[in-house]
């Protein structure tokens, strides 16, 4: 038999001219004469899609991303066509298909400045060892293009000159540039000519991007299989694109417990229950706020999840009741990984209804990890996801643990190449069969959401708190989050500051690292920077790998202490602050943290900053990120900006040294802002709040402030029963005016505002509320520029 062994190579193949063109209401489909079909659909006005077959044909169109509750509608849509080219047109762009090879051209419809362009656009080539293909799209950078985002990426802020791997891995103690890491979030943000515009290539397969790293002026995104499937979001303001983003993937399904958002203490490991309540009780004798202390994988009997070490925890329902009268909320570990073992219930469960995930020969996928050889369940299986949130009911509803706490769902196993599974594993994924090439960065989420859904139904009618390790574009609809397994440097402080920042800018604002590093042993002074830093994160934990020493707040002396403590206070102080930030996040997808670029696009030095961010709308942080430091040069953004600790005025758009001791930082309040404080509380809702602390940022001209509050828990918010206040100040040279409007159907437990006046510019003569005059007797006007007035005001008048 003769045999043709020459292979025909198909490296780099192309889309030919566009022979027939169809348009489906929003959806349009190009063809052309080699069998490349283009469909593109006008989600929004500023959302486009875009999808290639190389087959004519069209995979079933699902997605673990895209959230069924995103926006749809645009105001406007026309095709036209010249002689080069069809033209798609809505309010916000206007995109340009070339007909003789389909790349494709964006502009601004507003003044028809081009934003992005194709270079050799879509192509691929065929893959004959998975019967798949490559899929590749390749873009024109445009002069002086910068790119942000990609997710958990343990580099600068900018990636301009960069490439990357998505590929969800358990990376313990990574370094700065390690790649890929634990999260997978294939969406950008691009920005130029004070414009920007987002990519999110939705394909969960290994994908790679090329930030004008290979080639100096081109951009390119590919995939070891899939499709060609990635939405164009445009802004131009850089909030805007992560808000649309956001919103395609899935705002937050619900806001945290506001015990969620303050202080955790966290081991690898605490235990037995003495270690614990001995934890516990030192936090309460040296008034050191904490919400939640956390139980690693030593808990459970043999690392079985859903167990219980009778050893160490005989009791586990009356220990966690103790925990929780003292403020604690008990928060548990569980892997993916079940041990095999026929008289553990849930192995046997599981084998018995056939849940575990397989070999593409038929045996199910064994893995070592913590508890031993496993097997793991299929989550991407709907059927999975249900058996695995019904077995949280123990847990959750009996016991009375408050959040778990999901690991080493990469997934990662241990003892073989590259620390997961083989590519043969297969999966349901959601009934479209396949194998662990297509599943691998979704698992994690799958787990994560089983979870979720488990604790939802099991706290009810509380709010559920889960985080997870491993994620992929969209977790943020159901978990908070944390960058994984770092070290105690200071090099990882500054890594801990850049990941939180671009996973907020990535979508995923509710995120934090292990303050003081979790391989290795901080010294105090780092410890005591990186609380500074991880008060300013969304999810706060210390959290340690025991065996290189203790790491709670008075473990490193009593000089540590102090700051530490101070710091933690500070944190439980300005939660109705972040509390309103997650509110605006969770309804509107605006980032909670901001890097300098995503709060002012328009000024070119903020373009390469990294360590200086906006936490919510109107508080300017930088932390101090090297050893024996007394202060630090920063860049503060344009506009007027007041010293935290003395109220000093600075004028923004250069770079200044501030002075920081080891008790301090820098930290800077927008002038015109008001900023709510609670009293310190040792826990969440240890004490009624009899009284909100407005400090007031004095500010020649007119500046907005939002405060919004819940009861903190449950889900009556849902229903109106809420309070959202909006202060407008307006400032002038010789009177303060500050109006009130509230909303919502939810009453405080205070009745008075005592507002604290900063750099207000004449001394007080007078004070008006709603018209009337007010004796300074009955505001306890002070010296210091406090008064204590109703909170149901609507017109304030401070005047010289």
């Amino acid at each position: 038999m003769i045999l043709n062994t020459e292979l025909e190579h198909k490296g780099n193949i192309f889309p030919s001219k566009i022979i027939s063109y169809e348009k489906n209401l929003n959806v349009l489909s190009f063809k052309t004469a080699n069998g490349v079909v283009l469909q593109v659909t006008v989600r929004r006005d500023s959302v486009l899609r875009f999808r290639y077959t190389t087959t004519g044909i069209f995979e079933n169109d699902f997605s673990y991303a895209i959230t069924k509750y995103a926006s749809r509608g645009y105001n406007f849509l026309e095709v036209t066509e010249n002689k080069a080219n069809y033209i798609i047109t809505t309010t916000k762009l206007i995109c340009h298909v070339s007909k003789s090879d389909l790349r494709v051209s964006l502009y601004d419809a507003k003044d028809k400045a081009l934003i992005c362009e194709d270079e050799l656009g879509f192509h691929w080539e065929e893959s004959y060892e998975f019967g798949g293909d490559v899929v590749k799209m390749s873009k024109t950078a445009q002069p002086g293009e910068s790119y942000y985002g990609l997710g958990d990426k343990p580099v600068d802020n900018n990636l301009k000159g960069k490439r990357f791997e998505n590929w969800v891995t358990d990376s313990y103690a990574y370094g700065r540039d390690t790649d890929p890491i634990y999260k997978a979030i294939p969406f950008y943000t691009a920005l130029h000519n004070k414009k920007a515009y987002g990519i999110f290539f939705d394909n969960t397969f290994r994908s790679f991007f090329d930030f004008c790293h290979e080639r100096r002026n081109i951009t390119s995104f590919w995939a070891h299989g899939g499709e060609m499937n990635y939405y164009f979001i445009y802004g131009p303001e850089m909030t805007e694109v992560v808000a649309n983003y956001t919103d395609l993937t899935g705002k937050p399904h619900a806001l945290p417990p506001l015990w969620a958002l303050g202080y955790h203490q966290c081991k690898w490991s605490y235990y037995p229950e003495s270690n614990v309540k001995e934890i516990t009780a030192k936090f309460r004798e040296l008034e050191i706020p904490c919400d939640a202390i956390y139980l690693d994988i030593d808990y459970m009997e043999g690392f079985r999840c859903f167990t219980w070490s009778k050893e160490y925890f005989p009791d586990p329902k009356r220990m966690v009741k103790e925990l929780a009268d003292d403020g604690f909320k008990t928060i548990v570990i569980i892997d993916p990984g079940i041990k095999i073992d026929m008289d553990y219930s849930v192995f046997k469960e599981g084998l018995d209804k056939d849940y575990f995930c397989k070999r593409a020969d038929g045996p199910y996928m064994k893995g070592k990890v913590w508890p031993g050889e496993c097997y793991f369940p299929d989550f991407t299986n709907p059927e999975v996801r249900e058996w695995w949130s019904n077995l949280f009911k123990e847990l959750i509803e009996d016991i009375g643990v408050k959040g778990v706490w999901n690991d080493m769902n990469e997934p990662a196993v241990m003892d073989v190449p590259g620390k997961t599974f083989p590519n043969d594993v297969r999966h349901d994924y959601e009934g479209n069969p396949c194998s662990h090439r297509k599943a691998h960065n979704v698992y994690g989420m799958q787990m994560a959401r089983a979870t979720y859904q488990g604790l939802k139904k099991f706290c009810y009618p509380k709010r559920p708190f889960v985080i997870t390790r491993a994620a992929y574009s969209g977790t943020q609809r159901y978990t908070s989050s944390w960058t994984g397994d770092n070290v105690a440097t200071w090099d990882h402080l500054n890594i801990a500051n850049l990941q939180a920042q671009r996973m907020a800018m990535s979508g995923y604002s509710f995120v934090g690292s292990d303050i003081g590093g979790f391989a290795e042993q901080p010294n105090g002074e780092l410890y005591a920077r990186w609380i500074q830093l991880g008060i300013f994160h969304p999810f706060c934990r210390t959290h340690s790998s025991g065996d290189h020493g203790n790491q709670e707040p008075w473990a490193f002396g009593d000089t540590i202490t102090s700051v530490v403590k101070k710091f933690i206070e500070l944190r439980y102080q300005l939660l109705p602050y972040l509390y309103t930030a997650f509110w605006r996040y969770a309804e509107e997808g605006i980032p909670i943290l901001k890097s300098l670029v995503l709060y002012d696009q328009d000024d070119p030095q903020t373009h390469y900053r990294n360590d200086e961010f906006m936490f919510g709308e109107k508080i300017l942080v930088c932390p101090i990120n090297g050893p024996n430091q007394k202060g630090r040069r920063m860049y503060i953004p344009r506009g007027l900006w007041y010293n935290f600790w003395t109220d000093d005025v600075v004028i923004g758009g250069q770079e200044l040294w501030v002075d920081a001791d080891l008790d301090s930082m820098p930290i800077f309040v927008k002038d015109g802002s008001i900023i709510p404080k609670y009293p310190i509380q040792q826990y969440v809702g240890e004490k009624t709040i009899d009284e909100l602390l407005l400090d007031v940022y004095y500010k020649l001209g007119k500046e907005e402030s939002e405060v919004y509050e819940d009861a903190t828990d449950g889900y009556d918010y849902i229903k109106g029963r809420y309070s959202l206040r909006t202060f407008k100040l307006h400032g002038k040279k010789n009177e303060l005016i500050i109006q009130q409007h509230k909303s919502g159907k939810f009453f405080t437990t205070y009745k008075t505002f005592k507002l604290s006046l900063h750099g207000l510019p004449f001394k007080i003569s007078k004070v008006q509320i709603d018209n009337v005059e007010i004796q300074f007797k009955d505001i306890k006007l002070n010296g210091d520029n406090t008064l204590v007035l109703t909170k149901e005001f609507t017109e304030l008048h401070i005047m010289a």
